[in-house]
Order: C-alpha cells, then structure tokens, then sequence
C-alpha cells in the first residue's frame, strides 16, 4: 500500500488515486443569526414560584438550548424555496434576591419562535433501502431535512412587571409542553401561573440554519484514512509539573485601574451570568 496520506490542505493534486462516488448530505442553503430575544416569558417551576412570589430583586443567570423543533413546508408560490419553522427550548436559571445575603436559585422555561427561508431544491424519488422492515412503513415527503446548529445562549437583561401586562416580544401561548422538555426540570412547571406578576428574560442567541438532502457526489479520492498516532493512556506528566507552567495571577492581587468588556461569546456567556 502507498504512503497513507493525511487530512489537510492539498499541495499536490497528482497524489488523488481516483474519483468514487459517495452518497452524502448536500447543503442547497444555509444561513446564520445572531437573535436578540426581548422579553421571553420565564414559565417558573413549582418550587421557583414560591420563592419568586417574595422576590425583591432578579439578578442575572444562565440558559441552556434544550432542543429546537423544526417544521419544513413547501412555500406555495416560489418553487424550491421551504419555510423553517423552529420553536427553541431554554432551561433559564436565574439568581433572585429575596432579603437574605446569598441569591437563591430558581429554574424555569423560555420558549422563543422563529423562522426562516432557505431553498432547498426540489425532489419526488422514495428511497428504500434493505434495512427496512415492512412494519414499519411510513408515508416518505420529497422534502429537504432542516438541520439547526446553536449554542446556548446569553442572559442579558431580566425583568419583573406587577401590572400581568403581556407586552414583551416573547410573549406567547405556552398551553402544552413536550413531555421530554417538562422531564427536564426537577418539579413541574407552572405555565398559567395566579396573581398579576410575570418574569421576563431578554436572550442572546447565535444559530446556524441550513437544508440538507440525500444526493450522490463525485468526489476524489487518495487513500484510506489510517490512524498515524498511537493511543495515550494518560497524561505521564505529575499535577506539580502542570501547576508549575501556570502563570502567576498577578491582576488578582493588585487589580487592575480599568477592566474590559468581554468582545467574545464564552467572555459574554460568563461576564451576564454572573451580573
């Protein structure tokens, strides 16, 4: 067998040994979003609810994506092109103060809506394939599959209003929740919660979008891919060694006269969740 090659970038196209076909996703259409979610409804759990019915004050907290459900429908008059619907699911945690000197705690549900256009082609060929099992036939749609990639988002902004007003733009109809999403949580939540206070977080939220279909591409092959390095058991290298390449935290015992905001997504996502 000739010298295996390694994945990067090629310098030398006379090294391609032939074309293979392969079958794949292709993507047809992507694109990407930076949302900044005003005014969600925080959904409380039960036991959130009786610590926010005395809350004087919510500080910041964190959010995490627990799923995104995803519809694709044909648009009728602009052939090719699909509408992407996509509910996102959050578990918010936020910091309340309610009189005493350390924050509490408290967990509940955001739900936010959004959608998008893409084109994605066109196609009526069924696939079958020898792995399918006659019982287990279901009706095939010709339609592209959506594929939704996201991080989890930024708590920027936290609020409390006494009135029940519902002017926030996240404010929507939550009557029924999915029972994967209601297990997340340790204790149910209260969608139709009593009284006239409401909490409301405003969200951060960088997504990638794009449609994919199964297709057949012509694509040049080298070699097969073999493993060059060989499996470590472990780190050899004592704690003593590691500590000893650690530099010494000189800002934390003479702090700095002026401290910058953080520019990225990981300095942002830990700079809101503790503010």
């Amino acid at each position: 067998m000739p010298e295996n090659g390694m994945p990067g970038p090629v310098c030398d196209l006379s090294s391609v040994r032939e074309s293979v076909c392969i079958h794949t996703k292709k993507i047809f259409d992507s694109c990407r979003d930076k949302d900044c979610v005003e005014s969600l409804r925080f959904y409380p759990t039960q036991a959130a609810q009786e610590v926010l019915s005395t809350a004087q004050i919510i500080k910041g907290g964190c959010a995490e994506l627990l799923y995104v459900y995803t519809d694709v429908e044909p648009i009728t008059f602009n052939r090719g092109f699909y509408s992407i619907d996509m509910r996102f699911f959050y578990r918010v945690t936020l910091q309340v103060g309610t009189g005493t000197p350390r924050s509490t705690e408290v967990e509940g549900l955001c739900v936010f809506d959004k959608r998008c256009i893409l084109f994605g082609s066109e196609g009526s060929a069924k696939t079958f394939s020898s792995g399918t099992a006659l019982e287990n036939i279901a009706p095939q749609r010709s339609l592209p599959a959506a594929v939704v990639e996201a991080v989890d988002p930024i708590v920027l902004d936290t609020r409390i209003t006494e009135d029940g007003s519902s002017s926030g733009t996240g404010e929507g109809s939550v009557s029924e929740i999915p029972a994967a999403i209601a297990a997340a949580f340790a204790s149910p939540l209260v969608l139709d919660p009593t009284g006239n206070r409401r909490y409301y977080v405003t969200l951060g939220q960088f997504s990638l979008v794009r449609l994919e279909r199964d297709t057949q591409l012509l694509i040049p092959a080298y070699d097969y891919c073999i493993p060059q390095s060989e499996c470590s058991g472990g780190d050899p290298e004592d704690p003593c060694g590691l500590f000893k390449n650690v530099c010494f935290p000189m800002s934390e015992f003479f702090p700095p006269n002026t401290v910058e905001m953080p520019k990225d997504y990981n300095g942002t996502r830990s700079y809101c969740a503790c503010h």
